[in-house]
């Protein structure tokens, strides 16, 4: 509407006649781009009124009146379809994003900022345009043996990633809930991607557990080191003590992982991520220091630490990454940070509940800790 107005008002103050007439075209077929195929109509009918009102006042001919005004119909007409075809291709491709949205939460489902004894915080980016989920994977869940989580980073990108991707997560939840050994929960991730992947494909993973109050358990197959925070300060690699293959390539070199024990006290967080983040580079060509950032912006709230690392890699690549990058922090709060005041009944003391928001008063016939395991975190 404002360039088909624009047009007339320039040969209404210019009188140049058949000079700006064809350009009143413009309008509809502009329209094509943001409007439906009736409001390419309704600026294509406007166009020509004004055409032909602007003709006959400027003394154009009939026939290369006549002419423009084909033409301009012909354009509106053209135009109207080529809107018809873009609306149904947007239906179509909404229609696509809401299943890619399904499986990206079926995939990559939404950790809670509470889980377990510990508060979480996640940041995922996807390097193929439009997408939500890559061939990075991240999962954290509890079970029987105590809260288990593994990041890992496929080999490739794309749709064949995330079918691997989604291979190994759906193992790893289930074998994190029949599995008492964490080795044996990473032999059942192994076996199944032996039997599925290509000879060239694999799989870079860790996966920890925290099987009893003031202890992890971290087992790394060819994926970067974790990297701990201690409460009283200091950001430290956890580099495993003997070096394993990656998933899916066990058989190739015959290592196994091992298993490593890490104290894991109040106060301390752990910063699980991809490849994606440490291989980020500047215009420099110079690598992102995750650890140096880490230490920069660490919090007691993982969400706030996160969101500024995330925002400092962002700034620091020019504002896209070109490969898949997750990020995943886990704290393990003081125990005076879940205490709840409740008024005691006499001879009663106030039981601090984790990760509610309502007092609890301990019941004498009832256990707190839940049964075989007792352990903590799973009341």
């Amino acid at each position: 509407m404002l360039v088909v107005s624009v047009i007339a008002l320039v040969d209404l103050v210019g009188g140049a006649g058949m000079i700006w007439l064809p350009l009143l075209a413009a309008g509809p077929a502009l329209a094509a781009t943001t409007s439906g195929p009736r409001g390419v109509l309704c600026v294509g009918l406007l166009a020509a009124v004004l055409g032909a009102t602007l003709g006959t006042r400027d003394g154009v001919p009939d026939r290369e009146l006549a002419a423009v005004l084909t033409a301009l119909v012909s354009v509106t007409l053209a135009s109207g379809l080529a809107s018809a075809v873009r609306g149904r291709r947007e239906r179509v491709l909404a229609a696509v994003r809401s299943v890619a949205e399904a499986a990206q939460h079926a995939l990559l489902k939404p950790v809670p900022a509470t889980v377990g004894p510990f508060h979480v915080a996640v940041r995922y980016s996807a390097a193929a345009a439009e997408a939500r989920i890559g061939g990075d994977l991240y999962a954290l869940v509890p079970t029987p043996y105590g809260v288990r989580l593994i990041v890992g980073d496929v080999r490739g990108k794309g749709l064949p990633a995330v079918s691997t991707a989604a291979l190994v997560l759906g193992v790893f939840r289930e074998a994190a809930y029949d599995e008492p050994d964490l080795l044996q929960v990473v032999s059942r991730i192994e076996r199944s991607l032996a039997r599925n992947l290509g000879h060239d494909d694999f799989v870079t993973a860790v996966v920890a557990g925290y099987p009893h109050s003031g202890h992890l358990e971290v087992v790394n197959c060819g994926h970067a080191p974790p990297l701990l925070v201690r409460d009283s300060g200091g950001v430290e690699a956890l580099e495993p003590i003997r070096p394993a293959p990656p998933l899916g390539l066990r058989a190739l070199t015959g290592e196994s992982p091992c298993l490593q024990v890490v104290p894991f006290t109040e106060g301390d967080q752990l910063l699980l991520y991809t490849d994606g983040v440490t291989e980020a580079r500047n215009h420099g060509r110079e690598f992102y220091p995750l650890a140096d950032g880490l230490a920069r912006h660490v919090s007691d709230e993982p969400e706030r630490t996160l969101a500024a690392l995330h925002d400092e890699l962002l700034a620091h690549v020019g504002g896209r990454l070109h490969d898949d990058a997750a990020l995943l922090l886990l704290r393990k709060p003081a125990t005076t940070e879940h205490a709840i005041p409740h008024a005691a009944t006499p001879g009663q003391e106030p039981v601090a509940r984790r990760g509610g928001s309502h007092p609890v008063t301990p019941d004498p016939d009832v256990p707190l800790a839940c049964s075989p395991c007792g352990r903590d975190g799973h009341a």
